[in-house]
């Protein structure tokens, strides 16, 4: 079972960056497909970003494409998430998730395909 930390998160300015952090603990990350979701207050939960255990592969929502961009370490048993232009629609709690099998599959997108899931990080992009 893997253990998810994440960082990074903040208040920033619209038209900003930050880079979140994903860190793993209890097993290694390399293992996982890896994919980053938030929840906005009074909303869903949401896919933002996936990439697959290689890092060969990586998946975003329309909302985020050509702004955000995911990428991991194995290495360093961390995965990333570089968000750039941010918006003030951005602003939600950020959370990291794994999800297990040899192939990501079509359900990227769908959190009941990650089976393990970080607290959360705060986003906050001010107008």
């Amino acid at each position: 079972q893997v253990q998810l930390v994440e960082s990074g998160g903040g208040v920033v300015q619209a038209g900003g960056s930050l880079r979140l952090s994903c860190a793993a603990s209890r097993s290694t990350l390399s293992s996982y497909h890896m994919g980053w979701f938030r929840q906005a207050p009074g909303k869903e939960r949401a896919f933002v970003a996936a990439i697959t255990r290689s890092g060969g592969n990586t998946y975003y929502a329309d909302s985020v494409k050509g702004r955000f961009s995911v990428s991991r370490d194995n290495a360093e048993n961390t995965v990333y998430l570089q968000m750039n232009s941010l918006k003030p629609e951005d602003t939600a709690v950020y959370y990291c998730a794994a999800a297990a099998g040899p192939t990501l599959g079509s359900l990227y997108a769908q959190s009941a395909r990650y089976a393990f899931w970080g607290q959360g990080t705060q986003v906050t992009v001010s107008s």
